[in-house]
């Protein structure tokens, strides 16, 4: 139905609530288009007419947002339903090239009003700097690159989604198989990563062509809008105007220089432990004095009974806001979708639907410790959502990912004093264990995907084997101490099972960035609980209306990530492993 718009609407009013119907189909273009070319069309007298126009665009962005993450949602949750993913390529074809078009106009228009100057700085000056960014960036012809970029995204989610391998009899997703790297046998071990490695490597090749043609688009792009290469653009398109790719360099040595020798020292022990001359890839994940893996859940009720509980002891508003997106406060599956199966995206992420602002948890759960990491990982990006959504301004209910990532990175650690509701004593301090061990890992695999990405975009015209040489290069720099000897094949293209190179490019140093703010926080609440809590609730609810450094203030953490910030926190992560027992 197309939609029927008043148009004479006092120009200065704030009509957010009834600018936009709340029976708006906004997954079709002919429903948006009108209400847009309206706000468009808005004169604008006055600073009141500047800031009605400011809401009401916000209530119609939310609305297309959340259809577009409806779509999203449904096209992950079934990646082998033709009709879901013609819903979803339907609206990245016929809406979103639309809504960039016009949205470029709206935000020029906002941008050169004589009025912008004379709006409260402190509340609106994020939102003026980001958006006068996007137009200086907006290139019509780059349109239908990014329309390409996001069907590629789909096909590679799509081809992950389809993996599946027989073991044993039995047909298994890559995440159900994960169980079987923890497992004390290390034959049962090794079949169970060639396995997945032969099936990821038989695919090897179209996502390879995928990617190929990705870094062609996205180079395009950036030569479109006037910038040397890619990694130039993304700094800009992302807003991120408080740090540099020298930044970010900083992060990478500080990763090598502080964190692989940790993490292969753990190696060696590891390599030690299990009587073995020298690991193998299928000897990470095992425990080193031959216990059975944790397995802190069994299926996903179980898993949100067992985190709901930690929640609640932890904070009791924290415990109401993960149970209002649970049965019977919603019908099941409205909010949470978490055991693995067949035709299901890889990964996990959050999503908040703008317009109910109500948050969505997707993720692959098959009863692993790293399953109930990522269940409060999501959680913390959930109450992020829930903790700004009275937020007018709809930008400002999404924070720099830099800042989301801290809060759900802190729920990871902020919950190790209630492991207890998935584990006895022991196996609690066994996780705390296992994932102050990973945070040794992770820093230095954050760094390798970045300094690949940023290698990728300055050198956009290599070839294949330049790019595996490159690979191969910083894995050899930031990886584990490991035997490869008759894998090199399957070494090659481990970068290929990073969602983020091919989905969200250029999205990954945030991970890092985020790591060492939630240490920071952890290093609050060992002190202070309370006050650290009180900390994470405040500065969640800025969501995005302030720069990087002030929400990071805000929290009481320093925005740091050099060699020297790195050194302090890892010292107190190696600190904390001396009194766990191994």
């Amino acid at each position: 139905m197309r939609t029927t718009i008043n148009m004479n609407t006092p120009a200065c009013s704030s009509t957010s609530a009834s600018f936009v119907p709340q029976d708006l189909d906004a997954t079709r273009w002919e429903n948006l288009g009108p209400l847009y070319q309206a706000l468009l069309e808005r004169p604008l007298k006055c600073p009141g007419c500047l800031e009605g126009l400011l809401l009401d665009r916000s209530e119609l962005d939310a609305a297309a947002n959340e259809a577009h993450a409806t779509l999203y949602i449904n096209m992950t949750r079934h990646t082998d339903d033709e009709a879901v993913k013609r819903a979803y390529l339907s609206f990245v074809e016929n809406v979103e090239p639309e809504l960039k078009k016009i949205g470029f106009e709206i935000d020029k228009k906002i941008a050169g009003s004589e009025h912008a100057a004379k709006l409260d700085q402190k509340r609106y000056g994020v939102l003026l700097r980001n958006l006068k960014a996007d137009v200086e960036i907006f290139r019509p012809e780059n349109i239908p690159l990014q329309t390409e970029e996001t069907k590629l995204a789909t096909q590679y989610e799509e081809i992950c989604g389809a993996m599946t391998v027989v073991f044993r009899g039995e047909e298994k997703t890559l995440p159900q198989m994960g169980k079987y790297l923890e497992v004390t046998d290390r034959a049962t071990r090794e079949e169970a990563w060639r396995l997945i490695a032969e099936r990821r490597y038989q695919d090897h090749q179209k996502l390879n062509d995928i990617f190929a043609h990705m870094v062609k688009l996205r180079h395009q792009m950036a030569r479109n809008a006037g910038f040397e290469n890619y990694l130039e653009y993304t700094f800009k398109r992302k807003h991120r105007f408080d740090y540099t790719p020298a930044h970010c360099e900083a992060f990478h040595r500080g990763a090598e220089e502080v964190c692989v020798p940790v993490y292969r020292q753990l190696n060696a022990e590891r390599a030690k432990a299990l009587k073995v001359d020298r690991l193998r890839p299928w000897d990470l994940g095992v425990d080193i004095k031959g216990r059975a893996p944790l397995r802190p859940f069994e299926k996903a009720d179980d898993l949100i009974e067992k985190t709901s509980r930690v929640f609640h002891r932890m904070d009791s508003s924290l415990g109401k806001m993960f149970d209002s997106m649970r049965p019977p406060e919603v019908p099941e599956g409205d909010c949470l979708d978490l055991d693995s199966r067949k035709g299901k995206a890889p990964g996990g992420y959050q999503q908040m639907r703008d317009r109910q602002r109500k948050p969505f948890i997707f993720m692959n759960a098959a009863g692993l410790q790293r399953d109930l990491e990522t269940m409060v990982h999501e959680a913390g990006h959930a109450f992020h959502s829930m903790l700004c959504k009275e937020e007018p301004l709809v930008d400002y209910r999404h924070s720099p990912l830099e800042f989301a990532e801290v809060a759900s990175m802190s729920m990871e650690l902020l919950t190790y004093p209630y492991l207890g509701e998935f584990y006895s004593e022991q196996d609690a301090s066994r996780a705390k264990r296992t994932h102050l061990e990973d945070l040794a890992k992770m820093i230095p695999w954050i760094a390798t995907i970045d300094a690949f990405q940023h290698w990728i975009y300055k050198n956009p015209n290599h070839t294949r084997a330049q790019r595996t040489t490159q690979w191969l290069e910083l894995d050899a720099g930031f990886g584990a101490a490991v035997d490869w000897t008759g894998l090199e094949k399957y070494r090659e293209v481990v970068w290929q099972r990073q969602l983020h190179l091919f989905c969200v490019p250029l999205y990954y140093i945030e991970y890092g960035i985020a790591q060492l703010g939630a240490l920071q926080l952890w290093l609050q609440a060992r002190r202070n609980q309370k006050r650290a809590l009180e900390n994470y609730r405040k500065a969640l609810m800025l969501g995005g209306s302030r720069p990087l450094p002030e929400l990071f203030g805000a929290a009481g953490l320093k925005f740091e990530f050099g060699p020297g910030t790195m050194r302090g926190l890892m010292d107190e992560v190696q600190g904390e492993l001396r009194k766990l027992p191994a």
